[in-house]
């Protein structure tokens, strides 16, 4: 006498999706906010799905950064050097700016010291003929 949904239990959306960002809480702010008059169902788990993968991708990129200099700890720095290194990041956060994230290390050609030739010395062959 139980009806067949009775028995079930609610499975998320971001559990069905396979994803680990919340489609609810996606879903509910787009509505909120009024991004547009109507949202589909699949709006918020596309978002959720893209906004997952570009923090996965910093992520890893900063954790990289992060053991290149021997550090266990990713912070802001390791964050922005990420995203700065990568091209198609930088392109997308290009007018972003990273609080406690520093600047890019880099030097100017003409600060460098030059390079001066060493003159040669007794390694100029003669003809004697």
């Amino acid at each position: 006498m139980s009806s067949a949904g009775s028995n079930t239990k609610k499975v998320s959306r971001s559990r069905r999706a396979g994803i680990n960002f919340p489609v609810g809480r996606i879903h509910r702010l787009m509505r909120k906010n009024h991004y547009a008059e109507r949202i589909s169902a699949g709006a918020p788990v596309y978002l959720a799905s893209v906004l997952e993968y570009l923090t996965a991708e910093i992520l890893e990129l900063a954790g990289n950064a992060a053991s290149e200099r021997k550090k266990n700890r990713i912070t802001p720095r390791f964050v922005n050097l990420a995203i700065r290194n990568d091209d198609e990041l930088n392109r997308l956060l290009n007018n972003v700016q990273i609080s406690s994230g520093g600047v890019m290390p880099h030097i100017n050609s003409a600060l460098l010291p030059k390079k001066t030739a060493r003159p040669t010395t007794g390694n100029v062959e003669t003809n004697a003929a």
